[in-house]
């Protein structure tokens, strides 16, 4: 038996993505600067509150084409209405979350499977309500992920439920600099080889943040600390959680000596420190 841990596409073991919510018209600065940096953001959008004027809120439908769905970020579900599913009716929930992704899938063409919970979320709960019920309507609905909140941490893990996957930190945490330096900072190489996990570094929020707190500059420094890293995948949401389940449903033999990968993706591992690559369809044997 020999430690086995997944690695992102060509063999980098650490990942960034970005994710922020409401499709607000700072998004469009946000984006910009994004772009310079080749940085991903996953972007969550209410369905049914698109801007009717350059002076409203939040981004129209052609805006929201013309900047966010481009570039290869992604667009998800925010509720058509932004309800949090913790404090209302499960069936209107249901409603809230099958509206928009009916409404997003319309309007940007594309199929949209991901989402963050709006509001407050899973974080609070009417009596009567559970996670498990919002859990499993989600996945009937075929929302394959969820971002939630819970405290900021520095573990940069993997989520364990794609339902309640945390982020790394808000991007006004005051220590969210010196996250991402320790974040930069890991080299497999020099760590324990039990503790080589791959790592991702997850960054949230909306970007009209900035805009109140006047703090622009703090984007840029996080973007050029992050940006440009040979040894960083960025990416999606959806596209760590289909890279993720992909390498999931690699076939082992009993003795771990063959292994088979069904999916359509390459897919990268490291055992013991030493890398492989799996095309799809490949079997190889190490």
């Amino acid at each position: 038996m020999r430690y086995r841990f997944l690695r992102f596409p060509g063999g980098r073991a650490k990942a960034v993505t970005f994710s922020y919510d409401d499709a607000c018209r700072h998004d469009i600065r946000f984006v910009q600067t994004l772009d310079r940096y080749a940085i991903k953001c996953t972007f969550n959008v209410n369905s049914h509150m698109y801007g009717k004027s350059e002076a409203d809120g939040h981004l129209t439908k052609e805006q929201i084409k013309r900047h966010l769905a481009v570039n290869g970020h992604e667009i998800a579900v925010h509720g058509a209405q932004h309800l949090a599913p913790g404090i209302i009716r499960p069936i209107d929930g249901i409603r809230d979350i099958l509206d928009c992704r009916l409404g997003l899938e319309k309007d940007f063409d594309r199929i949209i499977r991901g989402m963050a919970y709006p509001d407050c979320g899973i974080t609070k709960m009417l009596p009567g309500n559970d996670k498990e019920t919002i859990k499993s309507y989600l996945k009937n609905l075929d929302i394959v992920y969820a971002r939630t909140l819970q405290g900021d941490n520095d573990s940069f893990n993997l989520p364990e439920d794609w339902y309640e996957w945390y982020p790394s930190a808000h991007h006004d945490n005051p220590k969210v600099l010196d996250y991402i330096d320790k974040f930069l900072a890991i080299h497999m190489p020099n760590t324990y080889l039990s503790a080589r996990s791959p790592k991702l570094f997850y960054l949230w929020g909306h970007s009209y943040e900035f805009e109140n707190n006047n703090n622009w500059d703090l984007l840029d420094t996080i973007c050029e600390k992050l940006g440009g890293k040979e040894d960083i995948w960025y990416a999606t949401n959806i596209e760590i959680y289909d890279y993720v389940t992909a390498y999931n449903s690699l076939v082992f033999s009993a003795d771990n000596s063959i292994i088979y990968n069904p999916s359509l993706f390459d897919i990268w591992l490291d055992i013991e420190g030493k890398s492989y690559k799996i095309a799809p369809g490949e079997t190889i044997r190490v």
